[in-house]
């Protein structure tokens, strides 16, 4: 039996046992009798009846604490109600131990300025509140103290912050190392172009990385950053071709629509967002808070940084223009010598297509309409259901997208990788 007195904190336990239910927090209003009134972490008031089951809240869970390891109450109710605590009073981040946990604030803290990162440098974790630069600042100071390799794992759901942390991570150890050189501006630079091919809008979160990487960061004895190398897994090539509602393709294909000139988009005879099949999917073209056009700016200054040519560039453009039209083109299904059989009624998105992929026509009709089998020393050709067809097409750009990215991550790590030695 637990006795409460007005003021007091108590877990109210759920009444369901359903498997993701847990405790909630309240405080004591007044008792009445056998009954109890409180106002919960909702800031709802609900009276409780001896039936209902509450425990005391420990006095650690009443205001929170920074490093939930000191918690006295410690279950997954009273680390949610510590995190809620912080983040209603913007303070997104908390320890547990050396992990730290971020909620996503959904808006700009002014605290990653110059002078906070001079705060956090040379702090042991625990000395200044917690912060994703303690954690940037003491892998920092073992790597140069031990001579050992530091791991920072970045991990969480989607929309939980992890593009954005892990920018956060590699501004910080820009500025610390010492010595602002080239190399630094090149790998922070690595970020908006990564983001443009590899990210999109999802109906949880509007930069959505849709691939993981591996990011080795080089340091020299001085601590100075003299390279590094990125690694990618798993990209999302379905979202090429096909979107959920409301989410959009990958950020560069707008961005490429919204910046290129008009001369530029006459050469690749690009229109508008809503003209082809691969951007439309989602019934989305457009993402709030985004600016396509700046983003295509940047994204293009940022190739240059990376030592990509302006003829690079442009054979990157001419690929994904390639994917757009290859979208649009239409099969019609029909019978030759009794087969199931595709005709393509109007050529003008092939000759598109062959133009920017330097190939032929006829090359391209066959590759999405025959299929080729070897076999005992035979040649036998055959021809392709529409159905059939419509996944050859797919499967041709989600190939084709799928290594210009992998070409594009390599060209970066062309730009900032230095091996041993050099």
């Amino acid at each position: 039996m637990v006795i409460v007195t007005r003021g007091d904190y108590i877990w109210i336990e759920p009444i369901s046992g359903r498997e993701f239910d847990v405790a909630i927090g309240a405080r004591v209003i007044s008792t009445e009798g056998k009954r109890i009134l409180v106002k919960d972490d909702d800031g709802r008031e609900i009276w409780l009846t001896p039936e209902r089951r509450i425990k005391a809240m420990h006095a650690t869970s009443v205001q929170g604490v920074e490093d939930m390891i000191s918690l006295g109450d410690l279950h997954e109710a009273g680390i949610l109600r510590n995190l809620l605590i912080r983040y209603n009073e913007n303070l997104i981040y908390t320890y547990t131990g050396s992990i730290l946990v971020a909620v996503n604030p959904y808006q700009i803290l002014p605290i990653y300025t110059a002078e906070q990162i001079k705060l956090y440098k040379d702090k042991k974790i625990g000395e200044l509140p917690p912060h994703i630069f303690a954690i940037g600042d003491n892998s920092y100071s073992h790597t140069r103290r031990f001579g050992q390799d530091q791991c920072i794992v970045i991990s969480g759901e989607s929309g939980a912050g992890k593009t954005e942390s892990t920018k956060l991570i590699l501004q910080y150890l820009a500025a610390i190392s010492g010595k602002h050189s080239w190399i630094e501006q090149q790998i922070l630079e690595a970020n908006p172009i990564l983001e443009a091919f590899g990210n999109a809008k999802t109906i949880r979160n509007d930069n959505s990385s849709r691939f993981g990487k591996y990011i080795d960061i080089h340091f020299n004895h001085q601590g100075v950053i003299e390279g590094a190398k990125i690694e990618q897994y798993l990209l999302e090539k379905s979202r090429i071709v096909s979107q959920s509602k409301d989410e959009r393709n990958y950020h560069i294909f707008y961005c490429m629509l919204a910046g290129l000139s008009r001369e530029e988009k006459n050469k690749l005879e690009l229109s508008d967002a809503s003209q082809y099949k691969y951007l439309t999917g989602g019934r989305s073209i457009t993402c709030e808070g985004r600016d396509d056009a700046a983003e295509f700016s940047d994204i293009r200054s940022a190739m240059k940084v990376l030592l990509f040519s302006d003829q690079e560039i442009w054979e990157i453009l001419n690929l994904l223009a390639a994917v757009l039209h290859m979208g649009n083109i239409n099969f019609k299904a029909t019978f030759i010598d009794n087969l199931d059989a595709t005709e393509i009624p109007d050529y003008s998105n092939v000759n598109r297509v062959a133009n920017l992929l330097n190939v032929t026509s006829q090359q391209l009709v066959d590759a999405l309409t025959r299929k080729t089998i070897f076999a005992y020393g035979e040649t036998v050709v055959s021809t392709l259901s529409r159905e059939q067809s419509l996944d050859v097409r797919d499967a041709f750009v989600k190939g084709i997208y799928g290594r210009l990215f992998v070409h594009i991550v390599s060209k970066i790590n062309n730009a900032i990788y230095r091996p041993k030695g050099q």
